[in-house]
């Protein structure tokens, strides 16, 4: 399962509305190679979704994610920080054993 926090599903649907996406678009999340610690994250807005790809519903957002991703991602929740030192969106994943200092690279 993959969530998000209030203050990501305000922010994610300010962003859409902002950026003028069609009904029916989501965020698609996932990860890739590279990264200083291996693994980064990747999250697009879409509308198309493909075969075996898991759904899910949280505060108002559909975020989808293909399997082969979600075994990096099971229990993660999409996270909002704003102000001084805000990080803007990003992945709180209980999984990652290691973490760039930036945030957006992993290591499970």
């Amino acid at each position: 399962m993959i969530t998000v926090s209030e203050k990501a599903g305000e922010y994610i649907k300010a962003l859409m509305e902002k950026e003028h996406h069609a009904p029916g678009t989501f965020v698609r999340v996932g990860v890739k190679g590279g990264g200083c610690s291996g693994l980064e994250y990747v999250m697009k807005f879409e509308t198309t979704e493909e075969e075996g790809d898991q759904v899910f519903e949280d505060k108002g957002i559909k975020v989808v994610v293909q399997m082969k991703s979600l075994l990096y991602l099971y229990g993660t929740q999409l996270d909002y920080s704003d102000g001084l030192n805000g990080k803007g969106l990003y992945f709180n994943n209980p999984n990652a054993t290691r973490t760039c200092s930036c945030g957006e690279s992993f290591a499970v």
